[in-house]
């Protein structure tokens, strides 16, 4: 993927991540790339052997600042996602939801280091109307969105009060490879229970929509809000295209050429009905465009999943070969 940034030292945090670790693939081969996780839910071995790994919390402000000394942007992916464990742990997602983000932002008004912030769809809540724009009415229904939409708040208002250039990037529902663990999404339970033609199984009618944006458009929408001079404002990222539950779980049964059944259950309570993403504004400003339709990336994402498998059973196979092993090369700390 070819990246607007060159020559830059870059922070992502969380780049241990799904998305963070995209973002530092794309950024990697051009620029000086560190990465702050403290590997709660990322996975070492994603992060591109170029970056700087600096392994701390982001509740740390010591931490923060290491990471972040005479970096010229900053990309702030780290956070607890889960919007359960936010129902759960209100006080304690928020200390690393929106607490450390104005720590991060402190630091980057030192630096002079521009910061793109992952925001979420979770900020509007039950959508009154879809497509959903920017200007749409704010009422999340969960501690996490709170968080989010706090977050939203404070990029503007340190862009507006010290100058300090920000964009924040409300995610719709994102997807691809390396996506993993209990909250990790619709595509990826439907993925497993289709691998294993055990049924794929809906909650609820199967009517609801989503809006289901590949991990790849994700890092270019990143790329883009962070040489944009449309600073101090929020951007929808997603596709525009509605997709229901249903027909999510038909295109899957159909690329993994699985002979699972779908079956229905309960609703999930308070579950979002519709929820669609109106890009115009990240069209128009930051040039934004999703080039990944959902079945291209479902299709990729099976391709990937074999591929890694199958190497996996290569290394099992050559495992059991005996023989002595290698001493590690370059792990470094």
């Amino acid at each position: 993927m070819e990246t607007p940034l060159a020559g830059n030292t870059v922070l992502v945090t969380g780049g241990a991540g799904f998305i963070g670790s995209h973002l530092v693939d794309a950024l990697a081969p051009d620029n000086e790339v560190r990465v702050l996780d403290n590997f709660s839910n990322g996975t070492r071995e994603h992060v591109h052997e170029e970056a700087t790994v600096i392994d701390g919390d982001l509740r740390n402000p010591m931490d923060i600042q290491r990471a972040a000394r005479d970096v010229d942007v900053i990309f702030h992916q780290g956070a607890v996602v889960s919007v359960s464990e936010s129902v759960d742990a209100p006080r304690a997602t928020n200390e690393i939801n929106l607490e450390a983000t104005l720590d991060m932002f402190e630091q980057a008004r030192l630096e002079d280091a521009r910061v793109v912030v992952a925001s979420s769809a979770a900020v509007y809540g039950h959508p009154v109307e879809v497509p959903i724009t920017e200007s749409a009415r704010l009422e999340p229904t969960s501690p996490y969105g709170v968080q989010k939409l706090a977050l939203d708040h404070y990029a503007r208002l340190y862009n507006d009060l010290y100058g300090l250039e920000t964009v924040a990037l409300r995610y719709f529902n994102v997807y691809g490879p390396r996506q993993q663990g209990p909250y990790s999404g619709v595509i990826s339970t439907f993925l497993e229970q289709a691998r294993a033609d055990e049924p794929i199984t809906i909650e609820g009618d199967g009517e609801q929509t989503r809006d289901f944006v590949h991990v790849d458009d994700v890092v270019r929408a990143n790329l883009q809000a962070a040489t944009t001079d449309a600073v101090g404002t929020a951007y929808n990222v997603g596709t525009g295209t509605r997709t229901s539950i249903g027909e999510l779980a038909t295109l899957i049964r159909e690329v993994t050429d699985s002979s699972s059944r779908i079956v229905h259950r309960d609703p999930r309570t308070g579950d979002i009905r519709h929820s669609v993403a109106d890009i115009s504004r990240a069209g128009d400003r930051l040039g934004f465009e999703p080039l990944i339709d959902l079945e291209t990336g479902l299709r990729g994402l099976v391709s990937s999943s074999k591929r890694t498998t199958a190497a996996a059973g290569a290394d099992d196979d050559a495992a059991g070969q005996g023989g002595d092993t290698p001493e590690p090369v370059g792990t470094g700390e």
